[in-house]
């Protein structure tokens, strides 16, 4: 790593079936973010365990997020791509931060609400201090910018309570171990254009997700080009012709979201759309969506078939990958310790 002043940091969760929204959302993010900063890449694989996983397809899903990065143009020997649990660090310092952050802070956070839902009392202590971990993941880089969400805008904001709270708690302690004022930095978030939230191709209300029951609600990283084209085709629609103006998307959602992935996939916005489509048919939008989609994820959809198929490979990577991530980590936890006040070897 040769620049920690721009040092990004990001993950995936390994929960098998990435579709068009991890993508969009986040992989082609990672792709643009390599010139012009030292990225560090993660699949999470200790956050996917908040919930119960197959033992068997987590090993499988971890390959294929690994697979979904290299496949998108993720450059493995120059960044570094590696999965959370081969770095004990992460965890290590998560217990230091669970002891700097406060309950109040953490139920405030939506997410758990909405992922334990109506049993709250039966959902995991991890899954509750999960947005800790997360602090944890980008901390412990002391990474400076982070691309996210929307969803994730929340525990970002988190991150950086923690970061504040841990600098001033131990203040006098980062000072005598020789160490900068503010040692952990404010990781800065990296909102994404176009896009950053894909919603079904069902219904334009809902985020497309992997644990919808309908595949025809998402199109997957793995499909073919038929399975594209035939999900595009069947996308839900109203009965009016695409708008001619940006401010109509507001009252149509299944209109703005295919016209932000077009805008996505093509690298243009909104207004771009629908300067070249308003005012037409959503079938011959559709079908441009269609070869556009096809274009762009064929070869990705080809290159993780061949990844895939070399577990061996993948495996490589990511334990290069540790390795290197490990020695950041590392010199980071040395230090927490001196500032703590815990006794090292």
């Amino acid at each position: 790593m040769t620049n920690a002043s721009q040092r990004v940091f990001s993950g995936v969760q390994p929960t098998g079936n990435l579709h068009l929204g991890n993508y969009l959302g986040a992989i082609k993010r990672f792709v643009e973010l390599q010139d012009g900063h030292d990225c560090i890449y993660c699949v999470v694989d200790m956050h996917a365990i908040t919930v119960w996983q197959d033992p068997v397809e987590l090993k499988k899903s971890i390959r294929e997020v690994a697979a979904a990065f290299l496949a998108a143009g993720v450059d493995g020997s120059k960044h570094i791509v590696f999965n959370q649990s081969q770095v004990p660090q992460h965890a290590e310092l998560a217990w230091v931060l669970n002891c700097v952050a406060r309950l109040g802070w953490l139920n405030r956070m939506t997410q758990f609400k909405e992922k334990a839902g109506k049993d709250r009392e039966n959902a995991s202590v991890g899954l509750y201090a999960y947005p800790n971990l997360m602090a944890a993941d980008i901390l412990v880089y002391r990474a400076t910018h982070v691309p996210v969400g929307e969803d994730q805008k929340q525990h970002l904001e988190l991150a950086r309570d923690i970061a504040q709270k841990f600098n001033n708690d131990f203040a006098a302690s980062i000072a005598a171990n020789g160490l900068p004022e503010k040692f952990f930095p404010q990781p800065q978030p990296l909102i994404a254009g176009p896009a950053t939230r894909v919603m079904s191709l069902r219904d334009g209300a809902k985020k497309m997700s992997k644990s919808d029951p309908s595949d025809a609600s998402r199109i997957n990283l793995t499909d073919s080009a038929d399975q594209i084209a035939n999900k595009i085709r069947r996308a839900k629609t109203d009965p009016l012709p695409l708008p001619e103006r940006v401010e109509d998307l507001k009252e149509r959602p299944e209109a703005d979201n295919l016209i932000g992935i077009y805008a996505a996939l093509s690298d243009t916005d909104a207004q771009g759309v629908i300067d070249e489509f308003g005012g037409g048919q959503f079938s011959q939008f559709k079908q441009a969506l269609v070869d556009l989609t096809v274009a762009k994820l064929g070869p990705i959809n080809a290159e993780m078939t061949r990844l895939v198929a070399d577990p061996g490979h993948i495996d490589r990577v990511l334990g290069d990958g540790a390795a290197r991530a490990e020695a950041i980590a590392a010199e980071t936890m040395t230090s927490v310790k001196d500032i703590v006040g815990f006794v090292r070897r």
